[in-house]
């Protein structure tokens, strides 16, 4: 059995509860508590509350891309199945890294910052599987699928998760026009 030790809890706590409730309309106390560290505690492990934030997103997008390591050659597809798979894990309540950088941008750069780190890379593997279906690169294509992809994640909360099945089959039909005959 893994000991989870304090920084893990803090941050699992931390991420329900901005999760539930958003970043910065959220008490301390309120992130704390389901840890139950205190804020002396918060300051030893991230120096700020925005400290903790930016430990949130990171883990949040690792967690989130480990997912889609384990299925390197699941295609286009398969970004869209780990997305139903997440939504039903975590709920739909819209990308967490988007609403993050939605509250943050403008009063705190490194938090902006690591979001458009983590969506580039997120583009990337987008790139890399856009190539592995068709035979090469196309960097408007996989732009073209991502915003389907990051639109079905904000429609999800609205329209609930089958809108994701819906932009797969867009998605699918996009590479079927770009592959070669």
């Amino acid at each position: 059995m893994r000991c989870v030790d304090k920084r893990d809890q803090i941050v699992s706590g931390a991420m329900k509860t901005f999760e539930a409730h958003g970043f910065r309309g959220v008490g301390v106390d309120a992130v704390l508590e389901p840890s139950g560290a205190s804020t002396r505690t918060l300051y030893k492990h991230f120096g700020s509350r925005d400290g903790l934030v930016l430990a949130v997103l990171e883990q949040r997008h690792a967690a989130f891309m480990d997912r889609l390591a384990a299925a390197p050659d699941a295609g286009i597809g398969g970004l869209f199945d780990a997305l139903a798979a997440w939504l039903v894990e975590f709920g739909a309540r819209g990308c967490m890294l988007l609403r993050a950088h939605g509250e943050y941008a403008g009063s705190n750069a490194d938090i902006a910052a690591c979001v458009r780190g983590q969506k580039n890379e997120f583009l990337d593997e987008f790139a890399r599987r856009v190539e592995q279906a068709i035979g090469r690169r196309d960097d408007i294509m996989a732009l073209q699928i991502w915003l389907l992809f990051e639109g079905a994640t904000a429609a999800a909360s609205v329209a609930g998760p089958q809108v994701v099945d819906a932009a797969k089959e867009a998605a699918e039909a996009l590479l079927a026009l770009a592959r070669p005959e």
